[in-house]
């Protein structure tokens, strides 16, 4: 899980659209059809700090593209005229308890995507889905060491809810479950430095449809800005991606198909001091091997109930 001011889990975007490429190119795929569970470079300012216990709402939007899936040697490797699309928005619930363990708030989230997704892999073919993608549900215990310095442990757990047919050119799900653990800092400072930092770790479960196990995979989100005094902060934003062990197809290993990638943009957040917050980034993927190469527009807005 992630904290009330994370994205968290919409739909893995970037995964959709290179398991699209995939189907008419047959490379480059890190982990099945190129992407991970984990929509990476999710996160903004205060990703790992808890509100207070109550019952919290979020609306997360994301707008996605790519053009391209580059192989292992960094190469693109999809035709002219490729092309993923997709549109996400996201309803999240997060429940503070007024429970603590050892010392921290514990809490409980869950996310059900609603997800456009256009795949044109090739000229003159194309696929267009609409639907509920993979939920994404979990505990977890935040820390307030300070006023300005919190922590945060969780545990997300993905369930295969979404549309999927090994078929399809376009699949909204990716038909495994993933576990995930989580751990993080924010450093928030309304007139000065602030700083999140979100590090994960993907365990995958294999796809029973086709018999592939996609690797695990070490995922960071970050973000560095600095707060005006008026509700505003800016900066600098992204993430940093590494599959960390080979896929497995029917058993046997998969080589030389290990994503990695990093992400850098900018971001903005805008806090009314009445309990409500706005963010908005924009990154673009860099140094991307095995995966798609894509920008990503994202926006959310928190209400407390």
């Amino acid at each position: 899980m992630t904290t009330l001011t994370s994205a968290a889990r919409p739909v893995a975007l970037s995964a959709v659209a290179a398991a699209c490429a995939l189907l008419v190119c047959g490379a480059a795929q890190a982990t099945e059809g190129g992407g991970s569970i984990y929509p990476v470079g999710v996160e903004n300012y205060a990703c790992c700090a808890l509100p207070p216990p109550g019952l919290y709402g979020m609306a997360f939007g994301q707008v996605y593209s790519a053009d391209r899936v580059r192989d292992n040697n960094g190469n693109t490797v999809t035709p002219d005229g490729f092309k993923v699309r997709a549109n996400v928005i996201a309803p999240r619930v997060v429940w503070v308890t007024k429970e603590t363990v050892a010392g921290a708030s514990l809490a409980f989230h869950a996310i059900v995507p609603l997800v456009d997704l256009k795949v044109t892999p090739a000229p003159g073919i194309s696929q267009h889905k609409t639907g509920i993608g993979d939920i994404t549900f979990g505990p977890a215990l935040g820390w307030h060491l300070s006023d300005k310095m919190h922590t945060l442990l969780a545990l997300d757990i993905y369930a295969p809810t979404g549309d999927y047919d090994k078929k399809n050119i376009a699949n909204i799900g990716r038909n495994y479950w993933a576990v995930q653990p989580v751990a993080g800092f924010s450093y928030m400072d309304r007139s000065g430095l602030n700083a999140d930092l979100k590090g994960m770790y993907t365990f995958n479960f294999k796809n029973s449809d086709t018999d592939y196990r996609s690797g695990q995979e070490f995922i960071a989100d970050y973000s560095v800005g600095w707060g005006f005094g008026n509700g505003f902060v800016a900066g600098m934003g992204g993430y940093l991606y590494q599959q960390v062990s080979n896929d497995k197809l029917h058993g046997s290993t998969v080589a030389n198909n290990k994503g990695r990638a990093f992400a850098i943009g900018p971001n903005i957040k805008y806090d009314s001091g009445k309990g409500w917050f706005v963010t908005a980034k924009y990154q673009m993927e860099t140094s991307v091997r095995n995966r798609a190469d894509g920008k990503a527009f994202w926006v959310k807005a928190v209400v407390p109930f």
